[in-house]
């Protein structure tokens, strides 16, 4: 067996319990693992910084000191010491090892400090630095660069230190360095400069100096990014090549009908996607395309006129929507689009009557349904299709891959001629209101064709969105009386269903009494729906909102996709710095559908970080979701671990950053495109390295990311 493959357990250092800690909290098992395990920052151990020049923004600092005195505080179980270089002082408190540290630092012994400096009743103080003497660190350190590894607080506690992990990583260097293999071939290290593997793993975590660092993460990075998008566009091309599809040459008189009879013009973005999806369909290859557009662009009319392309073809099409709410919308207004029309659509969720299934299943069976919109319930092993065309799946992110994968089984279309072969699988269209980031969308949809609406319908206003606190509050509510006295209604949005100790952001629960206090029934009524009701209770309070019953809908966030009430023009979202911007975009997008001027209130408390305070002034700067999401992206924190790079997306990339590296990431991409064109199933010699990389299981998960069925 290969050293890089061995247990993590039998490195020097790291035994049975820290090796179970390192696989549970970074997912690290092995030699090999470790290794490609990379620093996120790193410190020039060199450098010595004056107590008077340290900010609370420093992360890692060396200082040089002298104790001045020590103190053991709460029965012993802490050691204070407090130390000064001649330009100022600063305390270094220690939890554990306490009775060694107070023998370790005398009064008048001088050491070298290396931590995180943090504020404490108005100065500093560092919480379990590294301590050594001036001659040992100059020996171990001295001129070079110390990576920081990510961590977490269980790893801390166990005693996993900078320290800790530079040790157990040079040792691991030590056995393995002679075993690692190229990755990638000799024209591609030619052709873009890159140092080989060895050295690039190498220096990554030891560099000799800034140089020796810059090439290694380069490569790292290139390499990542490379061979992500070799496997994906390695997959589109052989879909787009080698996959059969249900040929669709025609538009057809039910298209036409709709077309013309519509209420408004569509926009030139819709025309020019529905153009794209057309030369799709009509290809003779599956379509697999990602539709993105912002809440309100449009989507729901380009689904309708794709469904009619393939009606006018002869076969069916389904529109699967994550909620009885967004299915029963869109059962409504595809209704009303098809007026002009004689197709038939049907509704199915889990809420449909055993007759009225059996009637819907008979209906697809026997293909006189044209289109049907539903839930989950589309998924039931009894929902067959006489012909499905067409398959559109809304807001995809909320279906796994395995769910999706049973809508190829529903189809029953089979190539002329061939009747004894598979049947073919339906076109794919799959929408998402969430806008997402060029560079994530690259990656996460790498090998879907991507089309954009990037313009709103006309007479769509924009809606007004607006920062206050609770200073407010009466202002607010004499607001709102205003608008409902003009007919409007309302939404206000809490971030949590029941009051929690440990936040104290506005709750559902007595939002909803203060809310009901300011607006007694009668002459006002107040709805609420969250995710703990039963689907009859939500769409029971849904339903009363929609209908105009209730003014006032008190929710929390499950109404971000999906709820269409025009009649709604203000859109309240308390402890609104507890939400993120992709969020606060989507909620905001609720409102603002009707002829009226609409509104969006973030409320917040008083104080906010800087992080939240930027979240709220760009909320209210743009309503441009692409803007907001690349902006997302970039303030997206690490979440439990630190220094990860991608926290909160479906993606572990382990040195490249999607936020970051857009750049390098359009070079990888289009490096990977020339490869596969020149060889599009990697079979040349001088690719066989490349073949072996992405046979690899850490990119067949890549696969996934398409959200496709």
């Amino acid at each position: 067996m290969s050293e890089l493959d061995t247990a993590i357990q039998y490195l020097p250092g790291v035994g049975p319990k820290r090796a179970e800690l390192l696989k549970k909290e970074l997912e690290v098992s092995t030699f090999g693992e470790l290794l490609r395990l990379y620093p996120y920052r790193y410190i020039d151990k060199s450098s010595i910084t004056r107590i008077c020049d340290i900010r609370s923004e420093d992360a890692y600092i060396q200082f040089k000191a002298t104790v001045q005195t020590t103190e053991l505080k709460g029965n012993g179980k802490r050691l204070s010491a407090i130390v000064s270089d001649g330009s100022g002082f600063t305390e270094v408190v220690f939890f554990k090892g306490v009775k060694w540290m107070n023998e370790k630092l005398k009064p008048g012994s001088e050491w070298i400090f290396f931590g995180k400096p943090q504020e404490y009743n108005g100065s500093f103080n560092f919480v379990h630095p590294d301590v050594d003497s001036p001659d040992k660190a100059v020996s171990q350190g001295s001129g070079r660069l110390t990576g920081v590894y990510p961590s977490t607080e269980r790893l801390k506690n166990s005693g996993v230190t900078v320290k800790w992990m530079n040790k157990i990583m040079a040792a691991a260097l030590n056995c393995c360095l002679p075993e690692i293999q190229e990755s990638l071939p000799d024209y591609v290290l030619a052709e873009k400069g890159l140092v080989d593997l060895r050295t690039a793993i190498r220096d990554i975590h030891f560099p000799a100096n800034q140089d020796a660092l810059q090439k290694a993460t380069y490569r790292l990075k290139f390499e990542e990014l490379f061979l992500l998008q070799l496997a994906l566009l390695k997959q589109k091309y052989v879909r787009s090549h080698g996959s059969r599809g249900i040929l669709m040459s025609k538009v057809g008189d039910a298209f036409n009908k709709c077309y013309e009879a519509l209420p408004f013009p569509l926009t030139g973005a819709q025309k020019r996607v529905i153009k794209e999806i057309r030369e799709d369909m009509k290809s003779g290859h599956q379509m697999n395309r990602l539709l993105q557009g912002d809440v309100g662009s449009g989507k729901t009319m380009v689904a309708v006129l794709s469904a009619l392309i393939a009606i006018g073809n002869g076969y069916q099409a389904c529109i699967m929507a994550p909620t009885e709410v967004l299915a029963q919308q869109h059962f409504r207004n595809i209704s009303k689009y098809l007026k002009a029309t004689d197709v038939k659509v049907a509704l199915l969720t889990g809420s449909s009557k055993a007759a009225e299934r059996r009637e819907i299943h008979a209906g697809l069976e026997d293909g006189s349904i044209g289109i049907i919109v539903g839930t989950h319930a589309l998924l039931e092993d009894n929902v067959m299709f006489y012909n499905l065309g067409l398959a559109i799946v809304d807001e995809q992110h909320r279906f796994g891959v395995e769910q999706r994968a049973k809508l190829w089984q529903k189809s029953r279309v089979k190539l002329a001629g061939d009747e004894a072969g598979d049947p073919l699988p339906p076109h794919v269209l799959v929408m998402t209101a969430t806008p997402i980031p060029r560079t994530l969308a690259m990656t996460l949809y790498g090998d879907l064709d991507v089309s954009v609406i990037d313009e709103m319908p006309p007479g769509r206003k924009p809606v007004q969105t607006m920062h206050a606190t609770d200073a407010k509050r009466l202002g607010l509510n004499n607001f709102i009386r205003d608008q409902i006295a003009l007919g409007r209604q309302i939404f206000v949005v809490y971030p949590l269903i029941f009051e929690s100790e440990k936040m104290d952001y506005k709750n559902l629960e007595q939002g909803f009494e203060q809310i009901v206090q300011a607006f007694p029934f009668p002459p006002y009524k107040t709805a609420i729906v969250h995710g703990q009701q039963s689907n009859d209770e939500k769409n029971f309070n849904m339903s009363a909102f929609a209908e105009g019953r209730a003014n006032i809908l008190v929710a929390t966030s499950v109404i971000e996709v999906g709820v269409d009430v025009p009649n709604a023009s203000v859109m309240v979202i308390e402890s609104a710095e507890r939400f993120g911007l992709s969020q606060l975009h989507q909620l905001r997008g609720r409102v603002g559908r009707g002829s009226e001027k609409s509104y969006c209130i973030l409320m917040t408390g008083p104080k906010m970080s800087k992080e939240s305070r930027h979240r709220i002034e760009l909320m209210c700067q743009t309503e441009n979701g692409f803007i907001l999401a690349e902006e997302d992206m970039k303030m997206r924190g690490p979440g439990d671990i630190e220094g990860t790079q991608q926290s909160g997306l479906p993606i572990n990339l382990q040195i490249a950053s999607l936020a970051q590296d857009g750049i390098l990431l359009n070079n990888a991409r289009a490096y990977a495109d020339k490869v596969l064109k020149a060889d599009p199933k990697l079979e040349n010699p001088d690719n066989e390295l490349l073949a072996k990389e992405l046979r690899q299981n850490k990119y067949r998960e890549y696969r996934d990311y398409s959200k496709i069925s």
